[in-house]
């Protein structure tokens, strides 16, 4: 079959575009954000890939199906022709994982505001390490997993595949949540908060996508859930079901303990029942040290198996994924991060975890708000917040010209809450510029983040490249 991906380049649509491939399909795509790492997983799956939306590019493909990604919407010129035409046949990207990847298989599907895609790769990575051939398909390119942000798996359906299992909406013709589509055996819920302010109303509304999930967990599978969370804790009993509590709280049934880091590492034990197992890795932060938990019990329930049953051991090799927390330079006198947060909270957690690591560094945040959330002013004040953890804080650019001039996020507004802190900018151009100009008065050390769930126009690599010879 010969298969279109609208929106290639996206993680889940890249990756699901690979599997596809590895099924034996015939696969191309389009998109207009064509930038690393996904570019670069497409071009070694050896998937042509069309800068821009054109008819064109549908009419000399001519595919039997087409997989409209959730970031297309009407007036699109590719979806218009294929609507006006009525030749081709289409579907959301979670309909075709469900229907042709996942199918009979038992899922793992890891939900949740945030920790999403770290924790999908944590759990694929426990699996293959406890000699389990499962599949997978990951929101991201995991650094030591073999096969990539996706996998096949065995070949039968006792096969176990792990997804990455979001709430926002599948198409724009299918406004259920992506998570619906993935037939879960195990549900992991790491946290609920309100987010996708573009399509959810308010919390309520996001809280009652997960209750529509939890209802299709299989009886005999499992819901793992964060039992620090109290929006989790407010959702309906579910008695279909079994419930497994995890987190720091006594009250949780596998317990996690004994937290502390350094610059090089940190460590954590798990006990649940008579059990524990002593971690140690290279991640940091308490956030990461939950997602490990929630994958391992996952994992476990996944194959009937008792939470601490599985070896552990293998998490001090874990590499974690590209752009969570990914150094770009790393020098005695200045660091470079890159960090995919983009949630007021998410922030919080790196830039608190990165204060605690590198106490001797000034901490310097560069944040695009490129989400179709962080983009209006909702969050406004709850990201001057979590910004004002670290010293200096550059805002850059908003691309937000088709949300209502009362709805976008302003960064002159949040700048002139602290002027000697923040600093807003009309472009990301300019805000390199300042931050280069402004780098030997920040401090004899000095570590740079940047945050954004897009390209920020390269600015991080840039800076890191420019910046390369102060590691000397």
């Amino acid at each position: 079959m010969k298969i279109y991906f609208m929106g290639i380049c996206g993680t889940a649509m890249g990756n699901a575009a690979i599997l596809m491939k590895r099924l034996g399909h015939s696969v191309c795509g389009s998109d207009t954000g064509i930038y690393d790492p996904m570019k670069s997983a497409l071009a070694k799956a050896d998937i042509d890939i069309f800068p821009g939306w054109n008819p064109q590019n549908i009419k000399l493909c001519w595919p039997d199906l087409i997989v409209v990604g959730n970031a297309i919407s009407r007036m699109n010129p590719e979806l218009e022709y294929v609507l006006a035409e009525q030749n081709f046949k289409y579907t959301s990207l979670p309909a075709l994982i469900g229907e042709n990847i996942i199918s009979q298989r038992p899922s793992l599907v890891v939900s949740g505001t945030h920790g999403k895609t770290t924790t999908t790769t944590l759990a694929s990575y426990i699996l293959m390490r406890n000699s389990v051939n499962c599949g997978w398909i990951i929101g991201g390119i995991p650094e030591n997993l073999e096969d990539g942000g996706s996998r096949l798996g065995g070949s039968t359906d006792n096969s176990p595949f792990v997804i990455e299992g979001d709430e926002y909406d599948s198409a724009f013709f299918d406004k259920r949540s992506k998570f619906i589509h993935y037939r879960p055996r195990i549900l992991a819920i790491n946290n609920i908060e309100f987010d996708h302010a573009d399509i959810f109303r308010d919390l309520i509304d996001v809280k009652r996508a997960f209750t529509h999930v939890r209802r299709i967990v299989s009886p005999v599978g499992a819901i793992v859930e964060n039992g620090d969370d109290d929006n989790i804790a407010s959702l309906e009993p579910t008695p279909w079901t079994r419930r497994i509590k995890v987190g720091f709280g006594k009250s949780c049934d596998v317990i996690i303990k004994d937290f502390s880091q350094n610059s090089e590492s940190s460590s954590f034990s798990i006990s649940g029942g008579n059990k524990q197992k002593f971690v140690e890795w290279k991640m940091q932060g308490e956030f990461n040290a939950r997602n490990a938990a929630m994958a391992a019990v996952s994992c476990a329930a996944l194959l009937n198996r008792d939470p601490l049953d599985l070896d552990l051991s293998c998490l001090a090799d874990f590499g974690g994924v590209k752009r969570r927390q990914q150094i770009l330079l790393s020098g005695e006198n200045i660091i470079v991060v890159e960090d995919f947060a983009h949630h007021p909270t998410a922030i919080k957690f790196t830039l608190e975890s990165l204060r605690q690591r590198y106490k001797e560094f000034a901490l310097v945040a560069c944040f695009e708000p490129r989400s179709n959330t962080a983009k209006t002013n909702i969050f406004q004040d709850a990201f001057a917040k979590s910004l004002s953890i670290a010293d200096r804080a550059y805002i850059g650019a908003v691309n937000a010209a088709k949300i209502e001039e009362s709805r976008r996020f302003d960064g002159k507004k949040v700048a002139a809450q602290n002027p000697s802190k923040f600093q807003a900018f009309e472009s990301n151009a300019a805000l390199l510029e300042k931050l280069q100009t402004d780098l030997p008065g920040l401090g004899k050390k000095v570590l740079v983040v940047f945050f954004s769930n897009g390209s920020f126009d390269g600015i991080h690599n840039k800076f890191a490249e420019s910046n390369k010879a102060r590691c000397r």
